[in-house]
């Protein structure tokens, strides 16, 4: 079984890990089981190539962004190796066992509850020296996968990009 990561944050200098997860791929015929490219990894604004993306939520707005992720968690099998892109708030977490979580966090259109896709970057980043601070606007663009932990179902971005969003 694949398993999802799910990371909710509470407030913006820590969040909590929650899981979601099902097997059930009802309601999803829209999405095929064909595996997107791979998405090379970097720290910086580069190749952001959107006519290899399945589903890109930063044309999306935030109702429908919170519903698809909403999907995605609960019906994740459907999305595995499909190229997402999402656009959200930087946020990071580490465990007391040393592993760090790095996360997207999404919020709703009243900005009340807010959910978070974990990414991992290709190659080799240390924090906080290759991440931007807690809470700047990020675009990450990923493979989605999933993976169970402690019987968990967490979801994940792999094989990220991460590009630091310039404001207006």
């Amino acid at each position: 079984m694949k398993i999802i990561r799910l990371v909710s944050v509470l407030s913006a200098a820590a969040f909590l890990l929650s899981g979601c997860g099902s097997t059930s791929t009802a309601g999803n015929d829209n999405y095929d089981n064909q595996s997107p490219s791979a998405v090379s990894g970097t720290n910086s604004a580069s190749e952001n190539s959107s006519e290899n993306i399945d589903i890109d939520m930063t044309q999306m707005n935030s109702n429908m962004v919170y519903a698809q992720v909403y999907d995605m968690i609960n019906y994740g099998d459907n999305y595995l190796g499909k190229k997402v892109k999402v656009k959200g708030a930087f946020s990071y977490f580490k465990e007391n066992d040393g592993r760090e979580f790095f996360a997207v966090l999404i919020s709703d259109a009243s900005a009340c509850c807010s959910q978070g896709i974990e990414f991992v970057l290709t190659g080799e980043h240390k924090y906080p020296d290759d991440y931007p601070a807690l809470n700047t606007e990020i675009t990450v663009t990923g493979e989605f996968n999933s993976y169970v932990e402690n019987g968990i179902t967490y979801c994940q971005l792999l094989n990220a990009e991460m590009q630091v969003d310039q404001g207006l």
